[in-house]
């Protein structure tokens, strides 16, 4: 996840146009071969995984969130348990996200997610809550997706992903999803004890996306090759490879000159290039698209074709799979 604010393609005429064929030449030897989970916000439809399943092993479901004391956990709404059958329906398996977003602050709740961690009564409470769940709704795994944390939060974070996986009913796993820095001491302040948590849990996304997007970034890309490789291999160095996913944005954002910023899902991007008139170019240093409209709009997203370059990427550093933020947003995910 994870934003929750959370083919490839070819410039003609002025006006971008998509096609499918130039993804298999993009693609290292074996990288098609790679797990994919994609992410689904609950109230989406469930259409969006008929379209990418071939290409998927798991569907992320967003999910549910803590209450803003940090003592407990809403139960899955009929919504995400509908993601959860259509995700098994298709011989897919599903995992229940847990995060710390409040609707009302419209971002994440680091007070309330630190209430949650430096409380074993709360954590055991959250944790009670998601095994049942799990026990009786039938999800595959629960994904920890607690985010703007500080280093006040570290031991909790460990102990709550020991507490949960020790908890879960048998042959359920636990994955976790952490922000990326470009150096050791920027994770461990931001709560992540990256060698307690790889012990601790099954599953380790980057979210190797927002680079650039909200607050005082600027524009740029949502997230440049080099950047998501040094975050990457600040975190194999400290976390088996077969337990790590890389992040992938499948959306981008749009900067205007009064400083307003819009996320964009992929289609959306193109159509606003296109209705504009203006001209788009992959950008091979970022492995992005780019625009500026004419009102001095710059905009930058990542597709299939970025998909496929992130797929090489991680090929080459010898991941386990990929993760992608979301289906709402992102192109359908081809094999």
């Amino acid at each position: 996840m994870l934003v929750k604010r959370h083919i490839g393609a070819v410039v003609a005429a002025g006006l971008l146009a998509v096609g499918t064929g130039v993804v298999g030449a993009l693609l290292a030897s074996g990288a098609t071969s790679l797990p994919v989970t994609a992410y689904q916000e609950e109230g989406d439809a469930t259409s969006l995984i008929d379209a990418s399943a071939a290409a998927l092993s798991r569907v992320g479901v967003d999910g549910v969130n803590m209450n803003s004391q940090g003592t407990k956990v809403t139960s899955p709404s009929s919504d995400a348990r509908a993601q959860l059958a259509r995700a098994h329906s298709l011989g897919l398996k599903a995992d229940l996200l847990i995060g710390n977003f409040s609707e009302s602050l419209g971002d994440f709740d680091e007070a309330a997610a630190n209430r949650m961690l430096s409380s074993t009564a709360n954590i055991n409470a959250v944790v009670s809550t998601l095994s049942s769940a799990v026990g009786a709704q039938g999800w595959d795994a629960v994904t920890i997706d607690l985010e703007s944390l500080q280093a006040r939060d570290t031991a909790g974070l460990t102990q709550f992903a020991t507490a949960l996986k020790k908890a879960l009913p048998a042959g359920k796993t636990v994955g976790i999803d952490v922000t990326t820095f470009t150096s050791l001491n920027e994770f461990a302040q931001n709560g992540y004890d990256l060698t307690a948590l790889g012990k601790a849990v099954d599953t380790v996304a980057l979210m190797a996306y927002d680079e650039h997007g909200f607050g005082d970034s600027g524009p740029g890309p949502v997230g440049e090759l080099s950047w998501q490789k040094r975050g990457l291999d600040l975190l194999l160095s400290k976390v088996p490879a077969n337990k790590v996913d890389l992040g992938v944005a499948g959306y981008g954002y749009a900067w205007s000159p009064n400083g307003d910023v819009k996320q964009v899902g992929d289609k959306q991007a193109r159509d606003t290039v296109s209705e504009n008139g203006a001209t788009a170019r992959y950008d091979t240093t970022a492995g992005e698209w780019t625009a500026i409209l004419g009102d001095g709009t710059v905009l930058w997203w990542s597709d299939t074709r970025s998909f496929a370059a992130r797929r090489t990427l991680a090929a080459n550093e010898g991941v386990h799979g990929l993760a992608v933020w979301d289906l709402g947003l992102s192109d359908t995910i081809t094999a």
